[in-house]
C-alpha cells in the first residue's frame, strides 16, 4: 500500500512558515506605529504591498498543495495529532488574514489614521486660504472623519478646498464654483517645481489619473521649513516658473480639474521632503513625510474641519465654510464679488458627487 491511514507527512503550512510571516508582521506594524520619518513611510507602504503579496503568494501555495493531495487521496493525520494541527491551521489563517488586511484600506475599509501625532510633528506652517473666494473645505482636519488624506504618509494634514456649488454630479466644468477661480500664493517661498499641460477631467466621478495624480501643480518651499503644493489647477493656467520667487497672495493659476479629482477644487499639502530627487526627477506621490498645516487670516478655526455625508443617496458637504480676511477682519478685496460670481455660475444646486473627491 503507497500510503497508509495515520502515516506522517508535512504539514501545509507549518509552524516555521508561520513564525516566518509573523515576524515579517511584527517588524511591519512595529515600525509603522512606533518607528519614525521615512521608517514609518517605509513600513506603510511594505504593509500595503510587500507583506501581502508574500501571503497571498504563501495562500496560493498552500492551496495547490491542498488540491494536490487531495488528488492523491492521501491519509489524514493520527488522531493524537489532530489537535496541534487545527492549532497551528488557526495560528496560520490569523497571520495570513491579518496580512491582507491593509489591502482593504483601498477599499475604504478598515482603513487607520497615520500615526503621527499633530503636537510632535514640526517643523510646521500657517499660511492663507489660496484664494478670496469663501472656500467649502471638503476635507480637511486630523481626524479621518474630516479628512479622509489623514491615512496617507505625505497628505496627513492636506486640504481639498472648493467654492459652493460643490457636489453637483454635473459632467460639465461650468457648474462647478470652483471652476477657473484665480489662485494664489498661500506663502512667499521658491518655486521647486510649477507642472502644466494636463487637461481637466470630466467632472461628476473619480478620474482616475494615477499617472499624473497632482495635475497641473506648483510646490514652494517656505523659509521655515516644507514643501507646499497646491493641485490640480487649471490646464494652461499655471502662472509661475520653477527657480522663481513668490510673494504671498501672487497669482499661481486657476482652480481646475486635472490630475486624481472628481471635480474642481484646490489641494493642498505641506511635506518634508522635496518634490524632486536627488538625481533631479519626481519623488513618488505617497513617499514624503507630511507636515502640520494651518490657515491664517481667515474668519475660521486654525485647522478647520471638512466632512462628506451621504444621505438618502446623495452626498452633502458638512464642512467648515472659510474666507480669507484683511487687516481688521474685513473680507478681502473681491471676495464678496467672486462668492458671488461664483454662485450666479453655477446656481445653488446641493453638494452631488463621489465622496473619493480627490487626492
Amino acid at each position: 500500500m503507497e500510503t497508509e491511514i495515520g502515516a506522517a507527512r508535512p504539514p501545509l503550512f507549518g509552524w516555521w512558515q508561520v513564525a516566518v510571516l509573523g515576524a515579517l508582521l511584527a517588524a511591519g506594524w512595529g515600525v509603522f506605529f512606533l518607528g519614525a520619518g521615512m521608517q514609518q513611510v517605509l513600513a506603510w507602504l511594505a504593509l500595503q504591498s510587500a507583506l501581502p503579496f508574500l501571503a497571498v503568494l504563501a495562500g496560493l501555495v498552500v492551496g495547490l498543495r491542498a488540491v494536490w493531495r487531495l488528488a492523491r487521496r492521501r491519509g489524514s493525520a493520527s488522531p493524537e495529532r489532530t489537535g496541534a494541527r487545527w492549532a497551528r491551521r488557526g495560528v496560520a489563517v490569523a497571520t495570513w488574514l491579518l496580512a491582507i488586511y491593509p489591502l482593504a484600506w483601498s477599499l475604504g475599509i478598515g482603513v487607520l489614521r497615520f500615526p503621527v501625532p499633530l503636537a510632535d510633528t514640526t517643523p510646521n506652517a500657517s499660511v492663507r486660504l489660496p484664494t478670496d473666494a469663501p472656500m467649502r473645505v471638503m476635507w480637511g482636519g486630523d481626524e479621518l472623519h474630516g479628512n479622509r488624506h489623514a491615512s496617507f504618509p505625505d497628505q496627513r494634514w492636506a486640504y481639498d478646498l472648493a467654492v459652493e456649488p460643490v457636489l453637483v454630479g454635473s459632467s460639465r466644468l461650468d457648474d462647478y464654483g470652483c471652476w477657473s477661480v484665480p489662485v494664489v500664493a498661500p506663502a512667499a517661498g521658491r518655486v521647486v517645481a510649477a507642472h502644466d499641460g494636463e487637461p481637466d477631467e470630466i467632472p461628476g466621478k473619480p478620474s482616475g489619473n494615477l499617472t499624473a495624480v497632482m495635475g497641473n501643480h506648483v510646490a514652494i518651499e517656505l523659509p521655515e521649513g516644507g514643501f507646499l503644493f497646491v493641485a490640480h489647477l487649471q490646464k494652461g493656467s499655471v502662472a509661475v516658473a520653477e527657480g522663481s520667487h513668490v510673494a504671498e497672495g501672487a497669482l499661481l493659476g486657476r482652480c481646475g480639474n486635472s490630475g486624481n479629482t472628481s471635480e474642481p477644487h484646490v489641494h493642498m499639502h505641506l511635506q518634508r521632503q522635496s518634490p524632486r530627487s536627488a538625481k533631479g526627477g519626481h519623488r513618488p506621490v505617497n513617499f514624503s513625510e507630511g507636515l502640520p498645516l494651518s490657515f491664517r487670516d481667515h474668519d475660521g478655526a486654525p485647522m478647520p474641519l471638512g466632512g462628506i455625508e451621504v444621505a438618502g443617496g446623495k452626498p452633502r458637504a458638512v464642512g467648515a465654510v472659510v474666507r480669507h480676511v484683511g487687516a481688521g477682519g474685513s473680507s478681502a478685496p473681491g471676495a464678496e464679488a467672486a462668492a458671488h460670481a461664483a454662485g450666479a455660475a453655477g446656481g445653488s444646486t446641493p453638494l452631488a458627487a463621489p465622496p473619493s473627491l480627490a487626492r
